[in-house]
């Protein structure tokens, strides 16, 4: 009987999935001796599953499973410009280590995931290229400034490479740069540190152009290494013209990053042509499908933001 192709991936999905987990959990039973292997079926397939073999191919790589079995991770360029993003307060331990398998399954750039999830990505992502990111004084930005630097401190130590902070929003609008500033440098200061990025979401949508500005030549002037648009929990995502005035206000040698209501290739293309070098979305896999031609571009439902 031949093999359905489509039922080998579900399978492969599902076994990743499980040894991911069960990694993190028994890393120091493993130590001691050899786990007893399992088995995982799907489709009418079934795979013997022992974590103590499958875990050095883990290490080198979780999408060397797919390709083993024929399947080309689509669309390298554009996975890589992407931030694979789940922020939701109700996500859970499955649900992260389902998107750590689609970031080394498509070629992300990072995971982007709150705090709390850090140490698990960190665990799951050993050993392979792509990062670990996660959000400081999310979503509201309104923490104080050593809270945000020991907020990062801990992420950094938990395993986090890329820190995408909120700069403190009122601070903009009331004309307090000392304060906005102050606020970027304890995060850039702790996060270089360890030898972590840092990207600033200025939440553009509550911001005029002079507000946006005044946060952008903050950020440049205090080291960070990205400005971002938005946390996708405001009154607007990415635009392009957010991301073009961006663009022009810190110059081609530092990063911007569109983020918010990202939900197509389409979208995407234009906010990278208008100077994004990251795009922070939960939708990439259906942008890198639609880059690819393995799913038809539609265009995206109205969103005020969101990821």
């Amino acid at each position: 009987m031949p093999i359905d192709p489509r039922a080998v991936e579900r399978l492969v999905e599902t076994i990743t999935k499980q040894v991911l987990l069960r990694l993190a959990e028994e890393q120091r039973a493993a130590q001691s001796g050899q786990p007893p292997c399992g088995s995982e079926c799907t489709g009418g397939l079934c795979a013997q599953m022992c974590i103590d073999r499958v875990g050095m191919v883990i290490a080198a790589g979780a999408d060397r499973l797919s390709a083993g079995l024929g399947v080309i991770p689509p669309s390298r360029g554009i996975a890589a410009k992407i931030d694979h993003t789940l922020l939701k307060p109700e996500a859970t331990p499955d649900q992260i280590a389902q998107l750590c398998y689609e970031a080394r399954k498509h070629g992300f750039a990072s995971v982007c995931v709150n705090p709390t999830h850090v140490r698990l990505c960190a665990q799951l992502l050993r050993g392979s290229p792509v990062k670990v990111c996660t959000v400081i004084g999310f979503p509201l930005g309104a923490t104080p400034p050593e809270v945000k630097a020991f907020e990062t401190q801990q992420a950094v130590d938990e395993g986090a490479s890329e820190i995408d902070m909120v700069i403190n929003i009122g601070a903009i609008k009331s004309r307090d740069y000392e304060h906005a500033a102050r606020d970027v440098r304890s995060v850039v200061r702790a996060a270089h540190a360890k030898g972590a990025i840092v990207k600033v979401i200025i939440e553009a949508a509550l911001l005029t152009d002079e507000e946006k500005i005044a946060a952008c030549y903050i950020c440049k002037e205090i080291g960070a290494d990205f400005v971002k648009t938005s946390t996708g929990f405001g009154p607007g995502g990415a635009t392009v013209a957010d991301v073009a005035l961006m663009r022009k206000v810190v110059g081609p040698g530092m990063g911007v990053k569109a983020a918010g209501g990202i939900r197509n290739f389409a979208d995407a293309q234009k906010l990278i042509e208008a100077g994004a070098t990251r795009i922070g979305a939960s939708a990439g896999i259906r942008i890198v499908a639609e880059a690819s031609g393995e799913a038809k571009a539609e265009p995206a439902p109205p969103t005020a933001g969101k990821y």
